[in-house]
């Protein structure tokens, strides 16, 4: 549907380097990266508002680089909702309208209309000064997706909400997703992007970096990089050696560790998930080839679990229930083993 391809484009302080992603129709794309990676720019020179230096935009086969905003049939939504403060949400939502060749009372059933859908009926007749931030963002929605655009490009939509508002925004963007609507939609939150898209691309210094499904990008992820920035906490630059039908890489220098299946290229990275490491008072007999003792240097309390961190050389995170936590009665500086399997463990080449 939409194609992106080498686009490039130097703003001074950073730069657009050679770009390209495809999204489908139907789609729910996410753009993840840091502040400052260059996702906004990339919106804004999709919506036409910046002309890349090189590089071209194919929207359902056709060359939109340099046509008219106007003309492009995408829709894109600010960061900062960008709402007239003088006007009312009604007159917000039906300017996108103005220039058309719309009826006043046409105009006003697919103003009803998108005001219904995104629960904002009873707020026509405000102002956006007596608006909340979730509201405001839901009139500039309403603004946007009243123009029926192909694609709907969202601007951190979530940034500076509280959780509960952000909990309501992300199941309005799935059902409007769910009606049929393609969204492109950038931010710097993980969880938000595995919470809504069904494709992901990593961007990082304005070029992107890795790309795939949500599964794809956080379970194997390319880079050190990628790694971190996606949550995965047990991940170390390693040295890989085959031994028999195993291999044993040693991570940071220091801890030796059995992996399957045989590794041909000695050096790389490591990646053990934190819900795959077991912990317990005493060594045992177990399928998990890989145990250690360590010290307890950290308990970390946290929405989907206790985050245990042992010291084993490194510092490996283990994931828990507080119930583990207390049924193994872990503090601070206790002695702990643990365990976690072969097949647990993910070697990803240099």
């Amino acid at each position: 549907m939409l194609e992106v391809k080498n686009i490039c484009y130097d703003a001074g302080e950073f730069s657009l380097k050679s770009v390209s992603f495809r999204v489908e129709k139907g789609d729910y794309f996410i753009l993840l990266g840091e502040s400052g990676a260059g996702k906004s720019m990339l919106l804004e020179t999709i919506a036409g508002l910046v002309h890349p230096d090189s590089g071209s935009l194919v929207l359902e086969g056709n060359d939109i680089t340099r046509a008219r905003i106007q003309n492009r049939k995408i829709g894109l939504v600010f960061q900062d909702h960008a709402v007239f403060p003088h006007m009312t949400v009604y007159e917000n939502i039906s300017y996108s309208l103005h220039g058309k060749k719309i009826n006043n009372r046409e105009k006003k059933a697919r103003v009803n209309g998108i005001a219904e859908l995104l629960s904002i009926s009873g707020l026509l007749e405000r102002r956006p000064a007596t608006l909340s931030g979730g509201e405001l963002q839901r009139v500039a929605l309403a603004r946007t997706l009243i123009q029926r655009p192909k694609i709907l490009l969202l601007d951190e939509p979530l940034a500076s909400l509280d959780s509960r508002i952000k909990s309501e925004l992300r199941s309005l963007l799935r059902k409007i997703h769910h009606q049929g609507q393609t969204i492109l939609h950038v931010t710097h939150d993980y969880e938000e992007a595995l919470s809504l898209g069904n494709r992901i691309a990593v961007i990082h210094q304005g070029s992107v970096i890795q790309e795939g499904t949500p599964e794809e990008v956080f379970r194997n992820p390319k880079s050190e990089f990628v790694a971190h920035f996606t949550g995965a906490r047990n991940f170390f630059r390693a040295h890989g050696t085959g031994e028999n039908n195993n291999s044993i890489a040693l991570l940071e220098n220091t801890l030796p560790v059995t992996l399957l299946p045989l590794v041909n290229t000695p050096d790389g990275f490591i990646l053990i998930r934190s819900e795959d490491i077991l912990l317990s008072n005493e060594p045992f007999d177990s399928s998990a080839a890989n145990n250690f003792e360590g010290t307890v240097a950290e308990i970390i309390p946290g929405i989907s679990g206790t985050d245990v961190v042992v010291n084993t050389g490194i510092s490996l995170h283990a994931l828990v229930t507080p119930e583990s936590v207390s049924r193994l009665e872990i503090t601070e500086g206790k002695k702990i083993w643990i365990h976690f399997k072969a097949t647990a463990v993910k070697f990803i080449p240099a």
